[in-house]
């Protein structure tokens, strides 16, 4: 297939060299080109609308609803071509309202769209592991589901457009909040002088250790020991842009988050304190070694 990724940060890089390696055709475009140009084999579009002309399929994974807005609607945005017959499948973490309103318009130029945001990393990017939420018509899901399934161990189709916004979300408000109650474990835990590579196979193995752990845990255990929690993955900016939209969602629906608030204000402090480019892995051994004796 003629397959076009907007947005080549981590995940879209990751995503379009899984892609590559399956043999389809790539082009690629982002914001600032030089990351474009750094998936090698793609083809680098000087323009949203010059990549939506080359393509039968455009996959977007964006950092929020303004870079959407500008990618889809800028004056050389993916909107502003002939889509007639498009597929757009649109996996930035945002609002359902964002998804819906650029559906609607999508449509109404003649295009397929669905919403489908995935849940994991880089690693399971590349090896086509990650976790698919899909909203939209049955239809354009079943068009959509053969190249999903090249990227997703699993695709759920949750409902109408925008409905996999709502389980992204969902989906990662335990595990974010839970990097918070990890470092506050860990700091009733610092006592005890246990080894870091054990007290993280403890914690894997209750009925508190979320999955994340199997594969996170080496990577805490060596920042508990001062070492190199290897490559960041998803960073603690990042972490506050998906509890903020969390929230902002919630007070739509008429609720609120009050332990997701809580962390976001630990996570704006860790942040404040210069590691909102650090990797998530960070946060809970940061609060373990703040404490005082």
């Amino acid at each position: 297939m003629k397959i076009g990724v907007v947005g080549i940060g981590k995940m879209g890089a990751a995503i379009a060299t899984r892609l590559l390696g399956l043999g389809h055709e790539v082009v690629v475009w982002n914001r600032s080109a030089e990351k474009a140009k750094a998936v090698s084999g793609a083809k680098v579009a000087a323009t949203p609308r010059e990549l939506a002309g080359d393509v039968e399929t455009i996959i977007s994974i964006l950092t929020n609803a303004a870079a959407i807005d500008a990618a889809y609607e800028g004056a050389d945005g993916l909107l502003k071509g002939d889509i007639q017959g498009k597929l757009f499948i649109e996996m930035s973490t945002v609002r359902p309202q964002t998804e819906k309103q650029l559906a609607a318009k999508a449509r109404a130029l003649g295009a397929a769209f669905i919403d489908c945001p995935v849940g994991g990393t880089v690693g399971p990017a590349r090896e086509g592991k990650l976790l698919g939420f899909v909203g939209g018509d049955a239809d354009d899901v079943a068009r959509a589901r053969p190249l999903l399934e090249q990227m997703c161990r699993r695709v759920e189709h949750v409902g109408p457009v925008g409905s996999g916004a709502s389980m992204k979300l969902a989906i990662n408000l335990p595990l974010l909040v839970y990097w918070q109650a990890l470092g506050e474990a860990l700091l009733l835990c610092k006592p005890l002088g246990l080894d870091p590579a054990r007290l993280m196979n403890i914690f894997a193995d209750t009925s508190g250790g979320p999955n994340v752990l199997k594969v996170r845990g080496p990577s805490i255990a060596a920042a508990l020991n001062g070492g190199d929690s290897g490559p960041v993955t998803f960073d603690v900016d990042s972490i506050r842009k998906d509890l903020q939209t969390m929230i902002e969602e919630a007070q739509g629906l008429g609720g609120t988050l009050p332990v997701t608030a809580r962390a976001l204000e630990c996570f704006d402090q860790a942040s404040r304190d210069g590691l909102g480019k650090s990797d998530a892995a960070v946060l809970p051994v940061r609060w373990s070694a703040a404490a005082k004796r």
